[in-house]
């Protein structure tokens, strides 16, 4: 395969400022290990053939606050079951407000219904001194559970590092979910105090949410206490709501509290983040105190290089894993801006206004909003002053060779564009961004420092490049520490480790490149294979999107059940107003397809429907389609509240039952 064309190079001079050269040189000072910032291959192999010596020098350089003394790293490399850092008592809250400047920024908030506001570092402490002494006074305590059912805003966060500060446990969902899913997800932990809004707004409407909380209440009769935020209206009315209190009477139960940290161990429980939940109750996946605070020091310094003045966005919501990674950026001496409300409202220009109001440096979306910026012909850099955009983030699914040029011709050419994949399950990306490698078009520039990531043939072998599994084979410390309610790790064993025995098995077709760099093809699990041929369904897509008549596309392999026959291949297409699905089109979607993909992947059928299913997360519901045309019944195949818009799955059920 020809080396793709390089979009972006860092300079030398770049390179030198960034807070890897920064790490580079202390591990020259400290261990005397020589590394260059031309050979960051050499640096990621030592990262991950080292293990316990590299992540103890992330300790010894962000210098962890901690009871105990870090003589070892990994005492226990098993996968599942490693075992870091034993004997040492830490805690998340503490590292993010030690040595803030009270008086400099620490988040920007905007959204639909607040005016864009600055919140400085004093005033965050205060807040979340507050809110910790009001879950203090309701008896939260080490290990209680605290849920939020809340949006992307500042109370939000000060409420999760309140939790974290008192080693207490957090979990959030966004108030857009339906009162099943959050039940569904909430329920399993057990929470002690339920903090909740009245209503949120989203592309200029308004939606009370008041009932859902009510029946969140009666389905989780544990919950001792629940906090209703006046958000939608500054007064709600809660005198309906069992065991209710307002945000205020919180905040009065803790003021004048200083903010104080319990140092835990390790591996106690940070948050609980969950599954997508497209076939039965979603997974309750467990992070770590101290695991999820070394990966996102290394994360957000050392490859998001996140510096003082910089102002850090990434478009999402609380149901994804990115509001916790974003939350990470404060562990750094840059501040974030949280947007709450709709990304195309009133225009798709919304967040690259957002960004030249607010300063942006460091813009983070999803490959799907890009596609939809390009769509829509948005012009970022027309008309509004960017000039403190240094980089531009992109993940939730492979962003094209399109999207890559269309950010550099459209956002500036001098823009640092790093796509990433990685998942809820580690919290972090672990193949990404590096700020000393160039950008090669359609490409992940580098795996993670630490991130032991190959791709697996059928055979267990690692292959470069070629299509393989992607797998890790060295634990990370973000890994869940267990599953929720799963306790002999039957689920979790279930979930990475039944393909490849010791040896965390993602569910993504990944291709390592010769360069270091990596392609990522989609979920294996929904990988098309035609004659033996493989292809991700993100290669299908480029092709389809590409059309303009198409605004959306879903693709499946549906195998007979006669296994002499060969597979259905249908490709289902959201059609742009004004378009109709007539001969014309049809043959063009299977030009393009053999053209850019293979002869064998060309569809068997085109149908149009009205929208495409996805999880609340965005994710197209490959594999549940998949299973209902293939017979399946589907209320086993999918839980309806994990999908954003679960009248779309109706269509294929009906065409279903007409194949039966």
């Amino acid at each position: 395969m020809p080396v793709p064309p390089v979009l972006w190079k860092p300079s030398e001079e770049f390179r030198a400022s960034t807070n890897l050269a920064r790490y580079i040189d202390g591990l020259a000072g400290t261990r005397g290990l020589q590394f260059s910032v031309d050979d960051y291959a050499a640096l990621w192999r030592w990262s991950v053939d080292d293990l316990d010596a590299f992540w103890l020098s992330i300790w010894e350089h962000f210098d962890l606050q901690a009871d105990g003394d870090p003589v070892v790293a990994l005492a226990d490399a098993s996968m599942p079951g490693a075992t870091w850092f034993p004997g040492v008592a830490l805690n998340y809250a503490e590292h993010v407000f030690r040595g803030v400047d009270e008086d400099g920024v620490a988040v920007v908030e905007a959204g639909e219904l607040r005016a864009t506001r600055e919140v400085t570092w004093g005033e965050l402490r205060a807040l979340t001194a507050q809110i910790a002494g009001g879950l203090q006074a309701l008896g939260v305590g080490r290990g209680d559970r605290v849920a939020a059912y809340m949006p992307n805003i500042v109370e939000t966060l000060a409420g999760f590092l309140a939790t974290a500060s008192l080693g207490a446990v957090w979990s959030s969902c966004s108030p857009d979910f339906g009162e099943r899913s959050v039940v569904d997800r909430f329920a399993q932990i057990e929470p002690k105090v339920l903090l909740a809004v009245d209503g949120y707004r989203y592309g200029g409407k308004d939606f009370d949410k008041r009932d859902v909380v009510a029946g969140l209440v009666a389905d989780m009769p544990g919950v001792e206490h629940v906090v209703v935020l006046g958000y939608l209206d500054p007064e709600p009315d809660i005198a309906a709501l069992p065991r209710a209190m307002s945000w205020g009477e919180l905040l009065e139960r803790g003021a004048g509290r200083e903010l104080t940290f319990d140092r835990v161990p390790f591996d106690h429980p940070l948050w609980v983040l969950y599954s997508s939940g497209t076939t039965g109750l979603p997974k309750a996946i467990v992070q770590g105190q101290g695991g999820i605070l070394l990966e996102q020091l290394k994360k957000m310094w050392l490859h998001l290089d996140a510096r003082a003045g910089d102002r850090v966005f990434w478009f999402t919501t609380t149901g994804w894993m990115m509001w916790n990674f974003l939350a990470g950026v404060l562990l750094t001496d840059a501040a974030i801006v949280l947007y709450d409300g709709n990304p195309g409202h009133p225009t798709m220009d919304r967040l690259w206004d957002l960004a030249a109001e607010t300063g942006v440096t460091c813009f983070g979306t999803s490959a799907s909003y890009l596609a939809a910026c390009m769509k829509a012909d948005v012009e970022p850099g027309a008309g509004r002053d960017l000039s403190a955009l240094r980089s531009v983030g992109s993940t939730g699914s492979p962003l094209s060779p399109e999207g890559f040029h269309w950010v550099y011709e459209h956002v500036g050419e001098d823009t640092w564009l790093f796509s990433t994949s990685g998942g809820t399950d580690v919290c972090t990306a672990f193949v990404g961004g590096c700020p000393l490698e160039p950008v090669y078009e359609g490409e992940l520039q580098s795996r993670a420092l630490g991130c032991a990531v190959e791709a697996f043939d059928e055979d267990g072998r690692s292959v470069v490049g070629e299509v393989g599994e992607l797998v890790i084979t060295a634990p990370m410390p973000s890994m869940p520490l267990y599953f929720w309610n799963d306790p002999e790790g039957e689920r979790y064993r279930e979930s990475y480790f039944d393909m490849f025995p010791g040896v965390w098995r993602h569910g993504d077709w990944i291709e390592i490149t010769e360069r270091g760099s990596a392609i990522i093809y989609g979920r294996s699990d929904s990988t098309i294979n035609r004659g033996g041929i493989r292809m991700g369904t993100s290669e299908i897509y480029r092709a389809v999107l590409g059309d303009e008549r198409i605004t959306d596309a879903l693709v499946v392999d549906v195998p007979d059940r006669d296994a002499s026959k060969d597979a259905w291949m249908p490709l289902f297409v959201v059609l742009a107003d004004g378009a109709t699905l007539d001969d014309d089109l049809r043959r063009a979607l299977a030009r393009e397809i053999r053209e850019a993909c293979s002869p064998r992947h060309v569809p068997n059928d085109v149908f149009a429907v009205s929208e495409v299913p996805r999880t609340l997360s965005g994710k197209v519901l490959e594999v549940p389609v998949k299973r209902i045309l293939m017979g399946q019944d589907p209320a086993n195949v999918v839980s309806r509240d994990s999908l954003a818009n679960p009248a779309a799955l109706d269509w294929f059920i009906e065409l279903a039952a007409e194949r039966a």
